[in-house]
Protein backbone atom coordinates (compact mmCIF):
# COMPACT_ATOMS: atom_id res chain seq x y z
CA UNK A 1 0.00 0.00 0.00
CA UNK A 2 2.83 2.29 0.79
CA UNK A 3 4.65 1.45 -2.52
CA UNK A 4 1.51 2.19 -4.73
CA UNK A 5 1.47 5.55 -2.77
CA UNK A 6 4.85 6.30 -3.36
CA UNK A 7 4.65 5.51 -6.96
CA UNK A 8 1.84 7.00 -7.68
CA UNK A 9 3.29 10.96 -6.28
CA UNK A 10 6.41 10.20 -8.03
CA UNK A 11 3.97 9.90 -11.21
CA UNK A 12 2.26 13.24 -10.08
CA UNK A 13 5.61 15.09 -10.06
CA UNK A 14 6.35 13.86 -13.40
CA UNK A 15 3.62 14.87 -15.08
CA UNK A 16 3.79 18.32 -13.18
CA UNK A 17 6.96 19.14 -14.44
CA UNK A 18 6.49 18.36 -17.88
CA UNK A 19 3.35 20.47 -18.12
CA UNK A 20 5.76 23.71 -19.75
CA UNK A 21 6.14 21.25 -22.91
CA UNK A 22 2.02 21.89 -23.75
CA UNK A 23 2.48 26.11 -23.50
CA UNK A 24 5.89 25.65 -25.93
CA UNK A 25 3.92 22.89 -28.03
CA UNK A 26 0.89 25.79 -28.35
CA UNK A 27 3.98 28.75 -28.69
CA UNK A 28 5.60 26.97 -31.64
CA UNK A 29 2.52 25.79 -33.31
CA UNK A 30 0.62 29.65 -33.14
CA UNK A 31 4.32 31.02 -34.65
CA UNK A 32 4.06 28.78 -37.57
CA UNK A 33 0.76 29.82 -38.14
CA UNK A 34 2.05 33.42 -37.95
CA UNK A 35 4.30 33.11 -40.30
CA UNK A 36 2.52 31.30 -42.85
CA UNK A 37 -0.23 34.07 -42.51
CA UNK A 38 2.65 36.72 -43.39
CA UNK A 39 4.20 34.55 -46.23
CA UNK A 40 0.37 33.80 -47.52
CA UNK A 41 -0.11 37.75 -47.60
CA UNK A 42 3.26 38.45 -49.01
CA UNK A 43 2.24 36.50 -52.36
CA UNK A 44 0.72 39.44 -54.27
CA UNK A 45 -1.85 38.12 -57.11
CA UNK A 46 -0.77 39.70 -60.22
CA UNK A 47 -3.76 39.61 -62.09
CA UNK A 48 -5.95 40.77 -59.48
CA UNK A 49 -3.86 43.90 -58.83
CA UNK A 50 -3.95 44.77 -62.46
CA UNK A 51 -8.03 44.46 -62.77
CA UNK A 52 -8.37 46.87 -59.56
CA UNK A 53 -5.25 49.32 -60.66
CA UNK A 54 -7.18 49.40 -64.48
CA UNK A 55 -10.83 50.21 -62.46
CA UNK A 56 -9.60 53.00 -60.61
CA UNK A 57 -8.04 54.59 -63.45
CA UNK A 58 -11.04 54.20 -65.74
CA UNK A 59 -12.80 56.03 -62.99
CA UNK A 60 -11.17 58.74 -62.78
CA UNK A 61 -10.65 58.97 -66.51
CA UNK A 62 -14.27 59.33 -66.90
CA UNK A 63 -14.98 61.35 -64.00
CA UNK A 64 -15.83 64.98 -64.57
CA UNK A 65 -13.06 66.66 -61.80
CA UNK A 66 -15.26 68.69 -59.58
CA UNK A 67 -12.46 71.53 -59.92
CA UNK A 68 -13.25 72.05 -62.81
CA UNK A 69 -17.52 72.23 -62.10
CA UNK A 70 -18.07 68.98 -63.04
CA UNK A 71 -20.24 66.25 -61.40
CA UNK A 72 -17.11 64.49 -59.93
CA UNK A 73 -17.05 60.57 -59.88
CA UNK A 74 -20.42 59.77 -59.19
CA UNK A 75 -21.92 61.87 -61.23
CA UNK A 76 -24.19 63.20 -58.60
CA UNK A 77 -22.48 66.60 -57.92
CA UNK A 78 -23.17 68.65 -60.91
CA UNK A 79 -24.76 71.60 -59.18
CA UNK A 80 -22.89 74.13 -61.39
CA UNK A 81 -24.12 76.32 -64.34
CA UNK A 82 -20.70 75.16 -66.51
CA UNK A 83 -18.43 72.29 -66.78
CA UNK A 84 -15.16 73.58 -67.06
CA UNK A 85 -13.19 77.34 -66.83
CA UNK A 86 -14.62 80.32 -68.50
CA UNK A 87 -12.69 81.50 -71.94
CA UNK A 88 -12.56 84.93 -69.56
CA UNK A 89 -10.64 82.67 -66.87
CA UNK A 90 -8.17 80.65 -69.49
CA UNK A 91 -7.65 84.37 -70.63
CA UNK A 92 -6.76 85.87 -67.72
CA UNK A 93 -4.30 83.13 -67.20
CA UNK A 94 -2.93 83.86 -70.68
CA UNK A 95 -2.25 87.74 -69.78
CA UNK A 96 -0.58 86.41 -66.39
CA UNK A 97 1.66 84.53 -68.52
CA UNK A 98 2.49 87.45 -71.01
CA UNK A 99 2.94 90.17 -68.12
CA UNK A 100 5.46 87.86 -66.52
CA UNK A 101 7.26 88.20 -69.62
CA UNK A 102 7.00 91.48 -70.02
CA UNK A 103 8.33 92.22 -66.85
CA UNK A 104 11.37 89.78 -67.27
CA UNK A 105 12.11 91.63 -70.31
CA UNK A 106 11.67 95.13 -69.05
CA UNK A 107 14.10 93.49 -65.82
CA UNK A 108 16.82 92.22 -68.98
CA UNK A 109 16.48 95.32 -70.57
CA UNK A 110 17.08 97.71 -67.43
CA UNK A 111 19.97 95.48 -66.62
CA UNK A 112 21.73 96.37 -69.93
CA UNK A 113 21.11 100.20 -69.38
CA UNK A 114 22.88 99.73 -66.46
CA UNK A 115 25.45 97.87 -67.63
CA UNK A 116 25.94 101.16 -70.40
CA UNK A 117 25.56 103.40 -67.59
CA UNK A 118 28.36 102.02 -65.77
CA UNK A 119 30.87 101.87 -68.59
CA UNK A 120 29.91 105.44 -69.74
CA UNK A 121 30.23 106.97 -66.58
CA UNK A 122 33.34 104.91 -65.89
CA UNK A 123 34.75 105.98 -68.98
CA UNK A 124 33.87 109.70 -68.28
CA UNK A 125 36.02 109.51 -64.58
CA UNK A 126 38.89 108.80 -66.87
CA UNK A 127 38.87 111.34 -69.48
CA UNK A 128 38.64 113.43 -66.91
CA UNK A 129 40.95 112.00 -64.32
CA UNK A 130 38.27 112.54 -61.78
CA UNK A 131 39.23 109.02 -60.07
CA UNK A 132 40.10 110.44 -56.59
CA UNK A 133 36.62 112.57 -56.63
CA UNK A 134 34.09 109.96 -58.24
CA UNK A 135 33.65 105.95 -57.56
CA UNK A 136 31.55 104.04 -59.65
CA UNK A 137 30.65 100.06 -58.47
CA UNK A 138 27.70 97.60 -59.56
CA UNK A 139 26.27 96.67 -56.35
CA UNK A 140 23.22 94.41 -55.75
CA UNK A 141 21.01 97.28 -55.41
CA UNK A 142 22.25 99.17 -58.74
CA UNK A 143 25.17 101.20 -59.79
CA UNK A 144 26.63 102.96 -57.31
CA UNK A 145 27.84 106.67 -58.00
CA UNK A 146 29.95 107.88 -55.22
CA UNK A 147 31.06 111.65 -54.78
CA UNK A 148 33.73 113.11 -52.46
CA UNK A 149 32.32 115.90 -50.38
CA UNK A 150 35.90 118.04 -51.46
CA UNK A 151 34.45 117.71 -54.99
CA UNK A 152 30.84 119.14 -53.91
CA UNK A 153 31.02 121.39 -50.95
CA UNK A 154 33.04 123.28 -48.79
CA UNK A 155 33.63 121.96 -45.21
CA UNK A 156 30.37 122.14 -42.79
CA UNK A 157 28.60 123.49 -46.02
CA UNK A 158 25.51 121.92 -48.17
CA UNK A 159 25.80 124.43 -51.07
CA UNK A 160 27.02 122.83 -54.55
CA UNK A 161 30.69 124.07 -55.38
CA UNK A 162 30.34 125.72 -59.04
CA UNK A 163 33.21 123.02 -60.30
CA UNK A 164 31.09 120.25 -59.61
CA UNK A 165 27.98 121.56 -62.05
CA UNK A 166 29.89 119.75 -65.42
CA UNK A 167 29.39 116.54 -64.07
CA UNK A 168 26.50 116.58 -62.24
CA UNK A 169 25.24 117.65 -66.01
CA UNK A 170 26.71 114.66 -67.29
CA UNK A 171 24.92 112.47 -64.73
CA UNK A 172 21.66 114.38 -65.09
CA UNK A 173 22.13 113.54 -69.17
CA UNK A 174 22.45 109.94 -68.63
CA UNK A 175 19.57 110.23 -66.01
CA UNK A 176 17.23 111.64 -68.65
CA UNK A 177 15.97 108.59 -70.83
CA UNK A 178 16.47 106.14 -68.05
CA UNK A 179 13.24 104.56 -66.38
CA UNK A 180 14.54 103.55 -63.29
CA UNK A 181 14.51 104.99 -59.52
CA UNK A 182 17.75 106.91 -58.58
CA UNK A 183 18.44 107.34 -54.71
CA UNK A 184 20.82 110.38 -53.49
CA UNK A 185 22.25 109.48 -50.28
CA UNK A 186 23.99 111.92 -47.95
CA UNK A 187 26.76 111.16 -45.65
CA UNK A 188 29.07 112.58 -42.93
CA UNK A 189 32.05 111.76 -40.75
CA UNK A 190 31.51 111.97 -37.02
CA UNK A 191 32.91 114.98 -36.36
CA UNK A 192 30.20 117.19 -34.65
CA UNK A 193 29.06 120.40 -36.76
CA UNK A 194 30.92 123.65 -35.47
CA UNK A 195 28.73 125.48 -33.13
CA UNK A 196 28.44 128.75 -35.49
CA UNK A 197 27.05 126.03 -38.20
CA UNK A 198 23.56 126.91 -39.98
CA UNK A 199 22.90 122.83 -39.47
CA UNK A 200 21.84 121.22 -35.96
CA UNK A 201 23.77 118.16 -36.28
CA UNK A 202 25.35 115.85 -38.59
CA UNK A 203 21.76 114.82 -39.78
CA UNK A 204 21.00 117.69 -40.83
CA UNK A 205 24.40 118.68 -43.18
CA UNK A 206 23.98 115.12 -44.45
CA UNK A 207 20.17 115.65 -45.87
CA UNK A 208 20.91 119.26 -46.91
CA UNK A 209 23.87 118.03 -48.90
CA UNK A 210 21.64 114.98 -50.87
CA UNK A 211 18.86 117.75 -51.20
CA UNK A 212 20.95 120.27 -53.06
CA UNK A 213 22.38 117.68 -55.53
CA UNK A 214 18.38 116.44 -56.08
CA UNK A 215 17.32 120.10 -56.59
CA UNK A 216 20.23 120.34 -59.01
CA UNK A 217 18.60 117.72 -61.24
CA UNK A 218 15.32 118.52 -61.10
CA UNK A 219 15.24 122.40 -60.91
CA UNK A 220 18.22 122.88 -63.04
CA UNK A 221 18.47 120.00 -65.65
CA UNK A 222 14.69 118.95 -65.37
CA UNK A 223 14.50 115.73 -64.84
CA UNK A 224 11.40 113.77 -63.28
CA UNK A 225 11.01 114.41 -59.66
CA UNK A 226 8.90 111.29 -59.56
CA UNK A 227 12.08 109.39 -60.20
CA UNK A 228 14.21 110.34 -57.66
CA UNK A 229 14.31 109.83 -53.94
CA UNK A 230 17.03 111.07 -50.92
CA UNK A 231 17.78 110.68 -47.26
CA UNK A 232 20.45 111.41 -45.25
CA UNK A 233 22.00 109.48 -42.96
CA UNK A 234 25.18 111.45 -41.05
CA UNK A 235 27.54 109.02 -39.62
CA UNK A 236 25.21 105.97 -38.95
CA UNK A 237 27.14 104.15 -42.71
CA UNK A 238 30.71 104.95 -42.31
CA UNK A 239 33.07 102.87 -44.95
CA UNK A 240 36.50 104.16 -43.48
CA UNK A 241 37.21 104.25 -40.05
CA UNK A 242 36.57 107.54 -38.43
CA UNK A 243 39.39 107.73 -35.74
CA UNK A 244 41.40 108.62 -39.11
CA UNK A 245 41.91 111.49 -41.40
CA UNK A 246 41.88 109.34 -44.36
CA UNK A 247 38.54 107.38 -43.28
CA UNK A 248 36.96 110.47 -42.03
CA UNK A 249 37.53 111.73 -45.37
CA UNK A 250 35.79 108.66 -47.30
CA UNK A 251 32.79 109.08 -44.83
CA UNK A 252 31.93 112.37 -46.36
CA UNK A 253 30.42 111.81 -49.68
CA UNK A 254 27.05 111.83 -51.62
CA UNK A 255 25.80 108.46 -53.22
CA UNK A 256 24.03 108.21 -55.79
CA UNK A 257 22.68 105.00 -56.54
CA UNK A 258 20.71 103.95 -59.77
CA UNK A 259 18.72 101.04 -58.72
CA UNK A 260 17.63 97.84 -60.04
CA UNK A 261 13.95 98.09 -59.56
CA UNK A 262 11.19 99.12 -61.84
CA UNK A 263 9.05 101.54 -62.47
CA UNK A 264 5.46 101.08 -61.27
Amino acid sequence: MRARASRRRRSQEHGSRDRWLITYADLITLLLIFFVMMFAMSRLDTAKYDDVTHALQNTFRSGDSILEMGSGLTGKTDVNTTRNPSSDTTNKGAEGTDTLSQRELAFRKQEQELQNLMGVIQKYVEDNNLQNQIFVADEPRGISITLSDRFLFDSGHAALKPGSAPTLAKLASLFRNLDTPVSIEGHTDNTPVGSGSTYRDNWDLSGARALSVLRFFIEREQLDPTHFQYAGYADTRPVGDNSTATGRQKNRRVEITVLRQLQQ
